[in-house]
């Protein structure tokens, strides 16, 4: 199958691939807590989607059923140096960076608990889909004496505004994926049966898109929004002003003319 790159395992996680879509997999029993290991698992997970250019849209998604992931490891904090304990958080932060920076949209699909570190992972991914049910999703660090700093402070009050996120950061409240939807923490919300399906049919219509302006799109809204505006105006021009360039924008043109589907190829 083209595009195929098969199943690669980075105990405790997993790469999956089909076609123009991959998974990440987190798979570390009982509750997908992450250390160092984990967070090295993620960034040699991250190698191998990079390395693969036909992958264009990536499901961040956990193999266990009651949690998409607990957060960072908190018997090792407890156990960690400060110096230790700082080491892994600015690894994680490079990490996570990764996904935000990648030309590749990433999808977190939730269908278990998310909480502290777990929701940050989701947080760091560019959509959030979530299954109904009775779990939670929340940062609840302030209630060990920290603050959610794996990127929390930072992008949750970009996605949902800076006063509901320091509610939920400063009482450390959990919520049900309900709320987190209605909040906008979570972008859409299925059966949890029907999750699975729902979210890799919007990740194959996006992986049908162009891949070079679905990347300017990723990256003008990314990096654009931390500048003032006329930096994301001048950024949104040079993006624009690269696509004119490309074969996909001339093929897309020119399909438009021609009343038929384009057919793009990333160039």
């Amino acid at each position: 199958m083209a595009g195929d790159f098969g199943t690669v395992r980075f105990e405790p996680m997993q790469v999956e691939g089909d076609d123009r879509v991959g998974s990440l997999v987190l798979d570390r029993p009982p509750a997908n807590s992450y250390d160092h290991d984990l967070m090295r698992a993620l960034d040699r997970a991250l190698d191998e989607v990079a390395a693969h250019a036909e992958v264009r849209v990536v499901v961040l998604r956990s193999a266990l059923g009651r949690f998409f992931s607990a957060g960072a490891d908190i018997k090792a904090f407890a156990e960690g140096t400060p110096e230790q304990n700082m080491a892994m958080i600015r690894f994680a932060h490079g990490v996570l960076g990764r996904i935000t920076t990648m030309p590749k949209i990433f999808i977190a699909e939730i269908a278990g608990h998310a909480l502290g570190g777990g929701l940050e992972i989701a947080l760091a991914c560019d959509l959030r889909f979530a299954a109904e049910g009775s779990y939670r999703i929340g940062p609840p660090e302030v209630t060990l004496g920290l603050l959610p700093g794996n990127g929390g402070t930072q992008r949750l009050p970009r996605l949902i505004g800076w006063s509901r996120a320091l509610d939920l950061m400063i009482t450390g409240r959990t919520l049900p994926p309900e709320e987190a939807h209605r909040l906008g923490i979570v972008d859409a919300l299925h059966p949890a049966g029907d999750l699975g399906e729902r979210t890799r049919a919007y990740a194959r219509s996006v992986a049908d898109a162009a891949p070079l302006a679905v990347a300017s799109i990723k990256r003008a809204v990314r990096e654009g929004g931390g500048l003032p505006t006329a930096g994301g105006l001048a950024l949104e021009q040079e993006l624009m002003a690269g696509l004119f360039e490309s074969a996909d924008a001339k093929e897309g043109l020119q399909a438009f003319v021609e009343k038929r589907s384009p057919a793009f190829v990333g160039r």
